[in-house]
């Protein structure tokens, strides 16, 4: 599983942090392909034809609008020729392992967020290499041993290397430099920052903040009438500050 991050923090001192976030692309219908290539190119959708929700859908997929956790039913009617998989949870658990296995060979701290995610600290590295070149040299290791598409960001922080790998995607990287996290933030919308949900995304809109430019010009006092003391945490949030 790997030590967490946020556990060893107070341990690095006189050093820019540096967090790589790692996230494997559609993972569950990546694999799905990576199995059988004759899906490669068209809609793969992993959850119940019929009933439940859509656990995971490849980018050929989302074209139609589908997306995670939408009703099957609905994404049925969106694409009636996609691929409908109930999935193969042993396999998924199995390249999650290779994939963990490859990473803890390899880097000095990291923590495994989920069967699909991971967040690397290279704090204090830079001494010793480039941590990009380095976190792309792994990201190479990772397709060329699994043979599946991962994204990675590279930031300051937890919150602004997921935010850079989700602009990074499908199967890229994207590094925001120390010093760029507020003007990285600026032009994007209140909805994409992490732990911002339909409710509250929908709350600001209501007010005339739509970009997180707009959060950072609200300021902590009007944000906290508004959305109680999440305001001022949602403020910070704004200009790239977090774990």
């Amino acid at each position: 599983m790997g030590r967490s991050i946020n556990n060893q923090k107070s341990k690095i001192t006189n050093s820019l942090r540096i967090i790589a976030h790692f996230d494997l692309d559609s993972f569950f219908a990546s694999v799905e392909v990576l199995n059988n290539p004759d899906l490669k190119g068209k809609p793969v959708i992993v959850g119940g034809k019929e009933k439940g929700v859509v656990a995971a859908c490849n980018y050929e997929a989302r074209k139609y609008g589908i997306h995670s956790a939408m009703p099957s039913k609905k994404a049925l009617q969106l694409c009636p020729h996609g691929i409908f998989l109930k999935g193969n949870y042993s396999e998924y658990s199995r390249f999650s392992r290779w994939v963990t296995n490859i990473i803890a060979a390899k880097a000095p701290l990291f923590e495994k967020a989920s069967v699909d995610e991971f967040y690397l600290d290279l704090s204090g590295m830079d001494k010793f290499f480039n941590p990009l070149q380095w976190t792309i040299d792994l990201r190479k290791e990772i397709m060329k041993e699994t043979g599946l598409p991962i994204s990675f960001g590279l930031a300051s922080n937890k919150m602004m290397a997921k935010m850079a790998t989700n602009k990074a995607k499908p199967n890229g990287f994207l590094q925001i430099p120390h010093g760029k996290e507020k003007e990285f933030l600026a032009p994007l919308s209140v909805g994409e920052i992490p732990g911002v949900g339909a409710q509250t995304e929908a709350i600001l809109k209501s007010y005339g903040i739509n970009t997180i430019n707009d959060i950072y010009n609200a300021g902590p006092e009007m944000l906290e009438e508004r959305l109680g003391k999440h305001g001022p945490e949602l403020w910070i949030k704004s200009q790239g500050i977090h774990n």
